[in-house]
């Protein structure tokens, strides 16, 4: 008696963390070889830090940046950097931020956003936090516009574009930026702060320009450039994907968060009514398929999201959402597969 095999796992959640790419692969364990400390003054560290230097020229040149770089260990520690050796103080927020930028920052001014978790005010000369795509929601901050009014006032902005990197354009007239290699197929454990300009810091370490202290980790950098350099012209798949899957869903009786907001391709957050997310996960999980509950973070516990209950939504309904992540090897064949299952959850 034969028996079909079982499906393979179904990848969702892409913006919690996404495979590394076969070009960074590739990168790191040719990296690998080249063992020495890039602080070192001879042969062997010399050749690390050209290595070094060049993947840094690479990453500004595939992410458009003219101002200085700073490698980090991902976006949460370019985020600590950025908010507490900045030079400008105090420090405003909008309530819709990644939990790494709201711990920081925790008792501090929370800019005004409206229903669809969006920006809609700005502070006279302080250090501006704000996220360019959120994480739970996709929902994409107006920051160009935001830059203007925050420059204006003699402030400073500082974009955490974990989110973007490697997907969309970066916010150009940013002062700070936060970026990690793990959310766009480079590996974990690297990332940077660019910088317009290094007067906005105090500096704070004995590598990385006076910037950062330790080792620079030369086979993730290099991992990390190659990453960057794959392109992301399939963008325009995962939109079409994304819209489809909005209308699947909305037609199922669920809604999708932020609907009507400007929303990157890549990440959405669907309520279905009457169903925890906990039920969900599990019976998604039980049927091969992998998303999260908001954030990968509070995943883990399942907390109540602080991002929907900022815009609005009551703790009944927030417990009722997930998020479901794209990546580019994300194909209409996964999203027939998770729509299915998400309409047998839903009808029972």
């Amino acid at each position: 008696m034969s028996h079909n095999p079982p499906e393979p796992r179904l990848y969702l959640d892409h913006a919690a963390t996404t495979p590394l790419c076969d070009a960074a692969r590739a990168a790191m364990a040719q990296a690998l070889e080249r063992w020495a400390n890039p602080s070192s003054p001879h042969a062997e560290g010399r050749a690390a830090r050209a290595a070094l230097e060049e993947a840094r020229a690479r990453i500004k040149a595939a992410l458009g940046w003219t101002g200085d770089l700073i490698f980090t260990s991902g976006a949460s520690e370019a985020i600590a950097i950025a908010l507490t050796r900045a030079k400008l103080s105090p420090v405003v927020t909008s309530p819709v931020e990644h939990d790494a930028v709201l711990r920081l920052t925790r008792g501090g001014a929370r800019l005004r956003i409206d229903a669809g978790g969006v920006v809609c005010e700005t502070a006279p000369g302080a250090l501006h936090a704000i996220q360019h795509v959120n994480n739970e929601t996709g929902v994409v901050q107006p920051v160009t516009a935001l830059a203007e009014a925050i420059h204006a006032s003699g402030g400073v902005l500082f974009a955490d574009c974990a989110q973007s990197a490697g997907k969309i354009a970066l916010p150009a007239a940013a002062d700070m930026i936060a970026i990690s290699a793990h959310k766009f197929g480079g590996p974990p454990g690297i990332g940077a702060l660019l910088v317009r300009d290094l007067a906005l810091l105090e500096p704070g370490g004995g590598q990385e320009q006076g910037y950062r202290g330790g080792t620079e980790n030369v086979p993730a950098v290099l991992g990390m450039a190659a990453a960057l350099e794959q392109g992301r012209e399939w963008m325009t798949e995962a939109a079409r994907l994304r819209a489809k899957l909005d209308t699947a869903i909305a037609a199922e009786g669920g809604a999708v968060v932020a609907r009507d907001a400007d929303r990157i391709a890549t990440i959405a957050s669907y309520h279905m009514p009457g169903v925890s997310a906990r039920a969900q996960l599990i019976r998604l999980d039980g049927a091969g398929i992998a998303v999260s509950a908001g954030a990968a973070c509070s995943s883990g516990t399942l907390k109540t999201s602080p991002v929907l209950r900022a815009m609005g939504w009551d703790a009944s309904a927030a417990d009722e959402v997930i998020r479901v992540s794209f990546g580019p090897h994300t194909r209409a064949a996964d999203i027939e597969r998770f729509i299915g299952v998400w309409k047998q959850v839903a009808r029972r």
